[in-house]
């Protein structure tokens, strides 16, 4: 018997309606809080290398975090976003990659580009839209991009770089499509993983970019990072059902649940994830479980929305985990972290001091490889941005200076 309505054909002899909670997904949880394996529980296999990268990139951006939210409160910068709670989430899964998978971020997946190579001043040049910044000072600070680490550039819109991770997937997948049978004729090389909140997976974006990698086999593995919160929405009053693992699952699509405190877990779960992606070319859907300890940015107050009983009911460091995890292998010595800390502070407080006193980019750069020759009607405004800026140099002190 055909099925053109692609639905299951489990007949059922009795009237009753499926709710939305009719489907419980587990939560793959490997480590406990004081780092021990729980029973039953496998560990990944991870090298010793690789588990200290991770653990060092995580330790790396919670200070970072510390210290430019510090700074945008200082007036120093304008904006900042922190991964406070959400650093195993982001890092580990980071970490499960090849260097040449394309990452498609939202905003507060900072790890997950240090862990391929970011450098501090990199980080710093972008947060004061300096002459070295990679983005050319067009960009608000943590709108990060590095085509040389595979890392697209973030937008602030929510939910774009879903149906964009897809297409971009679908692209490295055909490469390697046989032409005659349209059945793969080789291993993927290479993959795209996209980062986003759950509070973006209630956008229009989300559900048709999920769709048409189902649809069409893309293999891109989408990693929700539910926190809880959607800047001061939570989640209980943005949607139905058993969180956003159970879309996947709606949508046709491989899916796991993790627990994003766990960093072993998110690494087993996106290794995992990886292998079946190049081998079949389909989608899979990760949905990361993990509090989101900080405000949403600088400019949010989460007192406002969230009990301090709440708060202190969910603060489980995922860093101090891997960390108990860590020494527990003799792979990390207590002493040594306690000074590789003070000295990477004091690396960020000096990175930060040479970056804000660089150079903002020059006017021109503003408008320069948007086209490879301004159209007329930029060239004019453009013109007149500059002859608006002379006429007012105090109120731009900096680049009226600058104007060629």
């Amino acid at each position: 018997m055909s099925n053109p309505n692609n639905v299951s054909l489990n007949i059922n002899h009795k009237l009753e309606f499926i709710d939305g909670n009719a489907l419980t997904i587990p939560t793959l949880s490997i480590l406990t809080e004081d780092g021990e394996i729980h029973p039953g529980a496998t560990a990944p296999d991870i090298s010793k290398h690789t588990a200290i990268k991770l653990y060092e990139t995580m330790r790396f951006i919670r200070l970072l975090d510390e210290r430019m939210q510090g700074a945008q409160r200082q007036g120093r910068i304008s904006f900042y976003m922190q991964c406070l709670g959400e650093e195993a989430a982001v890092t580990a899964s980071a970490a499960a990659l090849d260097q040449n998978d394309m990452i498609m971020a939202q905003y507060r997946e900072q790890a997950a580009l240090h862990y391929r190579g970011f450098t501090l001043d990199q980080f710093m040049n972008q947060m004061f839209s300096n002459e070295l910044d990679l983005g050319k000072g067009r960009q608000m600070p943590i709108h990060y991009g590095s085509k040389a680490l595979n890392y697209m550039t973030i937008s602030s819109p929510l939910g774009t770089q879903i149906p964009q991770a897809t297409g971009y997937a679908y692209g490295q997948k055909i490469k390697h499509i046989d032409a005659k049978t349209g059945e793969l004729a080789s291993t993927i090389d290479n993959i795209t993983i996209c980062y986003f909140g759950e509070g973006a997976a209630s956008e229009g974006d989300f559900h048709a970019g999920v769709n048409m990698a189902a649809v069409h086999q893309a293999p891109v593995i989408f990693f929700a990072r539910n926190n809880g919160y959607a800047i001061s929405t939570p989640a209980d009053e943005q949607f139905k059902g058993d969180g956003i693992a159970s879309r996947g699952v709606g949508y046709g699509i491989k899916t796991i649940r993790v627990d994003g405190t766990d960093a072993l877990a998110v690494y087993a779960a996106t290794k995992k994830a990886r292998e079946i992606a190049v081998s079949t070319g389909e989608p899979i859907l990760i949905e990361s479980i993990a509090y989101r300890l900080g405000a949403h940015s600088t400019s949010d107050d989460p007192s406002g929305y969230r009990s301090k009983d709440e708060e202190a009911n969910h603060q489980v460091c995922p860093i101090d985990k891997f960390r108990k995890w860590l020494i527990k292998q003799d792979w990390l010595n207590e002493a040594d972290d306690v000074k590789a800390k003070e000295s990477i502070r004091e690396e960020i407080l000096a990175a930060l001091k040479r970056a804000e006193v660089v150079a903002k980019p020059a006017l021109e750069e503003l408008i320069s490889d948007v086209y490879d020759t301004p159209i007329p009607s930029l060239q004019r405004q453009y013109e007149q941005l500059k002859a608006h800026i002379k006429l007012h140099p105090d109120a731009y002190p900096v680049t009226a200076g600058r104007i060629k």
